[in-house]
């Protein structure tokens, strides 16, 4: 019989992987939460239509790669992404009926039925965040600075800004017309996919890897040639902010976002590029300031990001292991005399459990195997401390505590052991 695999780009993570997801998943909530965000926790399944309604019909996520299925009357999708999710419960909720800013963040799985690659697969998970209710442009850099530093919290230090404006709707609608004009000349010198897009998306074909593509586009009109007024405003305020705030950047006018519910500020932070090669980019986000009244609520501002955690994990080289626990309990009673074994194993067991209750991580081995495989296990787990219970220390009320670093042995009664431990262990970051 063949064994049954995990679904193809959908991954196991194991138990010796996940202190590196443990380590950047506690530097960015604790980055998030020195900028006042609070986290948010929405469904992993999303009525289809949100999605159509926010990303776009016409996008890349919505044509072909989302997990959507019909259940009763219900069609439903696996969430391709987080911002329309917080945007819907942002609005079911009314939140913004009792805060004037609302600053969210999450972490948690994806879902997109597109081809695995280096970093990218069909489950993947996302951290991410939304702002809610502040125009910006002082948010919008902000944010952007939060990120470079949440990157420098998990060693990611040679970040590289680059930031783009949409413009608001009719600067998009304009600068589309524009591109159309454009490439509609060369449409026979486009790949298959962006001569659909000329038609569908046409801002899509800047950002298209295809040799073709990048050959036909140069030339293209930029998007600053077309933003005028607020939106210009807008644009400028972002970069002034930036400089006050000594963010470097580039602003790269071919910069786009696959989904359609962008506007005015755009931005991406790559780095890493020794490690993650051509797919450097760390996160991507932008404003989308018409989402919240799209969605049936009023019109609210807002901008958010998004970042890969494998890719994060990748670029941070996070993989350093960490103690499991820090002290074994190994029950060595007499095998030969079940009624003192039983007993000891017994006393071992309620030991390790008032170790646990003061705080002290604790695995008790039971197994009744010998002292050396005991010792091998413990080094297995990272313990620092052993605890030795047999018959005799059973009989004298005593323990003998090892400290397997030093390589000291003291004998510690009973009913002193747990606070002495305690003591040791309490403040060491876990």
């Amino acid at each position: 019989m063949n064994p049954i695999r995990a679904v193809k780009g959908m991954n196991d993570v194991l138990p010796a992987e996940i202190a590196g997801w443990h380590r950047v998943e506690r530097a960015y909530g604790r980055r998030m939460a020195l900028a006042g965000f609070r986290e948010v926790r929405t469904p992993y399944l999303e009525a289809t239509p949100l999605f159509v309604r926010t990303i776009g019909e016409v996008t890349d996520v919505v044509e072909k790669e989302m997990y959507s299925f019909r259940h009763r009357d219900d069609d439903l999708t696996l969430r391709p992404e987080g911002t329309a999710g917080a945007a819907r419960a942002y609005v079911e909720h009314k939140v913004h009926d009792t805060e004037p800013v609302s600053r969210w963040y999450y972490s948690g799985p994806m879902f997109r039925a597109e081809r695995p690659q280096k970093g990218r697969y069909r489950q993947f998970y996302q951290v991410g965040a939304e702002i809610f209710g502040d125009p910006g442009p002082a948010c919008d850099a902000e944010l952007i600075d939060t990120l470079v530093s949440f990157f420098s919290d998990i060693g990611v230090t040679d970040t590289d800004v680059l930031v783009n404006s949409l413009g608001g709707p009719e600067a998009r609608a304009r600068y589309k017309e524009a591109l159309v004009a454009f490439f509609e000349p060369k449409r026979a010198e486009l790949s298959d996919e962006s001569q659909r897009r000329l038609s569908t998306n046409p801002l899509r074909i800047l950002d298209s890897k295809s040799p073709k593509d990048i050959a036909a586009r140069e030339g293209a009109p930029v998007i600053t040639d077309v933003l005028e007024g607020e939106d210009l405003a807008h644009f400028n305020g972002l970069k002034a902010h930036l400089d006050a705030l000594g963010v470097r950047y580039r602003v790269d006018p071919s910069l786009v976002r696959g989904l359609d519910y962008y506007q005015r500020t755009l931005f991406e932070i790559k780095g890493a590029d020794a490690i993650l090669g051509a797919g450097n980019t760390l996160c991507g986000g932008g404003r989308y300031d018409g989402m919240v009244a799209e969605l049936g609520g009023p019109k609210v501002p807002a901008i958010g990001f998004a970042a890969g955690m494998e890719r994060l994990l990748l670029a941070s080289q996070a993989t350093e292991a960490t103690p499991v626990v820090d002290v074994c309990v190994a029950a060595l009673g007499d095998k030969a005399n079940p009624a003192t074994e039983l007993a000891v194993t017994g006393a071992a067991l309620a030991l390790g459990r008032d170790l646990r209750n003061a705080g002290v991580r604790t695995d008790v081995d039971g197994r009744g195997a010998s002292l050396k495989a005991q010792l091998r296990r413990a080094n297995a787990l990272g313990a620092s401390t052993m605890i030795i219970v047999g018959d005799r220390e059973l009989a004298d009320n005593v323990v003998e505590v090892k400290d397997l670093a030093a390589r000291t042995q003291e004998r510690v009664p009973r009913g002193l052991v747990v606070a002495k431990l305690a003591a040791v262990f309490e403040g060491k970051a876990r």
